[in-house]
C-alpha cells in the first residue's frame, strides 16, 4: 500500500460491459486495496464488487479510482477529477496508509470529512469503508484513528462499512505474500462483507432520484 503508485481511470467501469445502460455510476475512491494491487483486474475489488452486483440482478455501474499509496490527502486532491460526470454515490475507502506512515488520526480525520463535505455538496451518497489501526501503534493512537470513521459517517449521514478488511487482515490464506494486500480470495471476503452496506448504498440512490 505504500510502495507502488498506479491507477486506473476513474472513467473506467470495474468490469466492461457488466452494468446495465443507464445504470447508477459508484465510484469507488480508494487505495491500493480498491486498485487491486497485486492482481489481475477482474480480481480487483470493484470488479468482484460489480460481478456479485450483477449476478443478484442489481443495477449499478462500479467504476474503480483506486490509486496504490494513497493517503486519505492524496484522495482529496484528485477528487474533483476522480469523481467526475455522472457519478450518484461513492464507496470511499482510504485511511490504510494514514496508518501504516503514522499520520495523525486528526490529520486523516480532516482530509476524509473535506471529502465527504464536497461529495454531501454534490449530492453524492456515500458509503464509508472503515479501517481499523495496527495495533502496535499504541493504544492513544488506535482509539483515535479507531473512532475517526463513525463519527465521521454519521456526521455526514454516510452508510458505514465497519472494517474494510473484516475477515481477511492477518490471515495469510486470504493475503498476498507481503501480508498486506487480499488475493482474489481476500478480495471475494471483502466483497462478501460490504455487499449489504453497498445494498443500502443503491437503495439510498433510488430514494434520491
Amino acid at each position: 500500500m505504500i510502495l507502488l503508485v498506479w491507477l486506473i481511470p476513474a472513467f473506467a467501469p470495474a468490469t466492461a460491459g457488466a452494468a446495465p445502460a443507464g445504470a447508477p455510476v459508484i465510484t469507488v475512491l480508494g487505495d491500493s486495496l480498491s486498485a487491486g494491487y497485486g492482481l489481475a483486474r477482474n480480481e480487483a475489488f470493484p470488479a468482484q464488487l460489480q460481478q456479485a452486483l450483477t449476478a443478484e440482478g442489481l443495477a449499478a455501474e462500479i467504476r474503480n479510482a483506486g490509486v496504490s499509496g494513497d493517503t486519505a490527502e492524496d484522495g482529496l486532491a484528485r477528487l474533483d477529477w476522480a469523481v467526475a460526470g455522472d457519478v450518484r454515490a461513492v464507496i470511499l475507502a482510504l485511511g490504510a496508509n494514514d496508518a501504516l506512515r503514522g499520520h495523525a488520526p486528526a490529520r486523516m480525520k480532516k482530509a476524509l470529512e473535506q471529502i465527504l463535505a464536497r461529495l454531501k455538496a454534490r449530492n453524492i451518497a456515500v458509503l464509508l469503508a472503515g479501517m481499523k489501526s495496527p495495533r502496535n501503534m499504541g493504544p492513544e493512537y488506535i482509539a483515535a484513528y479507531d473512532r475517526v470513521f463513525p463519527e465521521l459517517a454519521l456526521k455526514y449521514d454516510a452508510i458505514l462499512l465497519p472494517f474494510y478488511l473484516e475477515g481477511v487482515a492477518a490471515r495469510p490464506e486470504l493475503n498476498l505474500s507481503d501480508g498486506l494486500h487480499p488475493n482474489p480470495q481476500g478480495v471475494a471476503r471483502m466483497v462478501q462483507n460490504a455487499l449489504p452496506y453497498v445494498k443500502k448504498l443503491i437503495n439510498r440512490i433510488g430514494r434520491r432520484n
